[in-house]
């Protein structure tokens, strides 16, 4: 945890860290108290490499704000996260006050990804010198999740949904999210890609900042 004041959950993605927000968590901390969380079996959290999925990931967070005695949360999540933060906010609406997503898919083809980044993903899974634990946490981008677009009516917390002009999520894919959230806003960052909040951080913590400050 950093800082103080009301609570900033966040969330990051496949295969990282809390430090993937090493240029969010400095900004963040002056404004609101920063909770990071390394996701179940990355960073230093635990987990089995048997199951893993992004409804876990969800409770494991939302159990994690019942242990901090904390009722509801702003929450920000990137990539990985931002599947996270849409199933935190659908499956424990009162505990995501504002939820800021970046790169996020709620489905795991062609529709949301281009090929080449699935097919990366497979020959991840499929090559012997994968980890057990890379296998598990690619197989999961490759089967999950599977969220209709009609379950984001749940959704009525306000969410600010973000990404690259180039990112690896389409850009079709991210307008439908946004378009099927009731109470949403949305931003495609010029010159960026999957990464933006390390590609361009000041124009991103920025963006994140007035969103939940409006």
């Amino acid at each position: 945890t950093y800082g103080r004041g009301e609570p900033l959950i966040m969330l990051h993605g496949n295969g990282g860290s809390i430090e993937a927000f090493r240029n969010q968590i400095p900004f963040f901390e002056k404004h609101f108290k920063v909770i990071a969380i390394d996701s179940r079996l990355q960073g230093r959290s635990g987990g089995s490499v048997d199951t893993l999925s992004y409804d876990m990931m969800a409770a494991d967070f939302a159990g994690l704000l019942d242990v901090l005695h904390i009722d509801s949360a702003y929450v920000l999540g990137w990539s990985d996260g931002g599947n996270d933060g849409l199933i935190l906010a659908m499956n424990y609406p009162r505990k995501v006050k504002k939820l800021a997503i970046s790169g996020a898919n709620i489905v795991p083809d062609t529709t949301a990804m281009y090929a080449n980044d699935l097919e990366s993903m497979r020959m991840t899974v499929a090559s012997p010198a994968t980890s057990a634990k890379d296998k598990t946490l690619n197989r999961m981008m490759i089967f999950q999740p599977q969220i209709p677009y009609s379950e984001l009516k749940k959704i009525h917390c306000p969410v600010l949904v973000m990404a690259g002009d180039h990112d690896m999520i389409k850009p079709e894919h991210t307008l439908k999210i946004y378009q099927s959230i009731p109470n949403a806003y949305l931003c495609i960052f010029p010159d960026s890609h999957h990464n933006v909040c390390q590609q361009h951080p000041e124009l991103f913590n920025e963006t994140v900042l007035s969103f939940l400050d409006h």
